[in-house]
């Protein structure tokens, strides 16, 4: 019995080092994203220049008649 309980004190010993010395597995913050890069301001500027040209987003000439 004795030895059981040292078995699982040892690997709840090896569980929080690990724990606290391992690798690190959180993912790296993400820098600041610039506007050529960010999908947000690059579909706001395919809507403008669909706008500008006539189009819906979706490829189809607008016609006014409709």
């Amino acid at each position: 019995m004795i030895y059981l309980l040292a078995l699982i004190g040892l690997v709840t010993l090896a569980v929080l080092l690990w724990k606290g010395f391992g690798p690190d597995t959180r993912t790296p913050a993400r820098g600041v994203v610039g506007p050529d890069d960010d999908p947000e301001f690059l579909w706001q500027v395919d809507r403008q220049n669909h706008r500008k040209s006539g189009e819906t987003p979706d490829g189809n000439a607008s016609d006014p008649k409709e």
